[in-house]
């Protein structure tokens, strides 16, 4: 009889419990998590509150022209991708979501796929021919096949980067292609020039000078050689 009981009881007990299967599990990484954005650093790159920290995020599967590199510093068409990334972050409410690989790359960024009101910003990026698909690696590949469709839709359009042939290539951005006008590397960034301008969610534009406190931290958004080459583009200094 104590062994009846005992295999009722038991019985019961597994009865109330409840087991994830794989299906709910592998879905969590999918779930959409709003986040407050403290800065946009370029056009596949932000700043957010995370965790209790400040984290900057990569965004997963594109790549846009650079614009403070500090090898190549600024590319054709990066201040372009900046702006418009940053007019897609500030339109509305923003979250991000993770694929089922590694959170975090090499330079301890997070690696995530961005939506503001739910819709993709990667795919917008995109579509504006701003950016490239770009850094494949598995099992981070969640939407790449629908990044590709709008990329070639960009790319039949000749917009963006695509207005140039050979301009994006699979190693990155050929600055030589884009044309006689575009800046080359020397001519765009000087490591002489160390004023860093840093532009914030709400507009405001800084620039930081070397030995300033905040100076290390700042990812800037432009350089500058001179407080008043800083002051005639619209910044001010962070004691202003």
């Amino acid at each position: 009889m104590k062994k009846l009981i005992g295999m009722i009881l038991l019985s019961l007990l597994l009865g109330a419990c409840t087991f994830p299967d794989s299906e709910e599990e592998s879905s969590s990484s999918s779930a959409l998590i709003p986040v407050d954005v403290v800065s946009v650093i370029d056009g596949d790159t932000i700043k957010i509150d995370f965790e209790g920290k400040t984290q900057t995020v990569r965004y997963l599967l594109v790549d846009t022209p650079e614009t403070n590199h500090p090898t190549i510093g600024k590319q054709p068409l990066g201040a372009e991708a900046t702006a418009e990334n940053k007019r897609i972050i500030d339109s509305g409410d923003v979250s991000i979501e993770f694929d089922e690989g590694g959170r975090y790359d090499d330079y301890d960024r997070l690696l995530a796929y961005i939506y503001v009101d739910g819709e993709s910003v990667q795919e917008q990026m995109l579509a504006s021919g701003l950016a490239r698909v770009a850094y494949i690696y598995p099992p981070n590949t969640r939407y790449v096949e629908e990044f590709k469709e709008v990329e070639e839709q960009a790319k039949d359009k000749g917009i963006g980067i695509w207005e140039y042939d050979h301009y994006a290539t699979d190693r990155g951005f050929n600055a030589s292609a884009y044309g006689s006008t575009a800046p080359s590397s020397s001519q765009s960034y000087d490591k002489k020039c160390t004023i860093k301008g840093n532009i914030s969610r709400s507009g405001s534009k800084i620039y930081h000078m070397p030995g300033q406190s905040s100076y290390e931290q700042t990812n800037p958004e432009e350089w500058f050689c001179t407080e008043q080459e800083a002051q005639d583009a619209g910044f001010r200094s962070t004691g202003s």
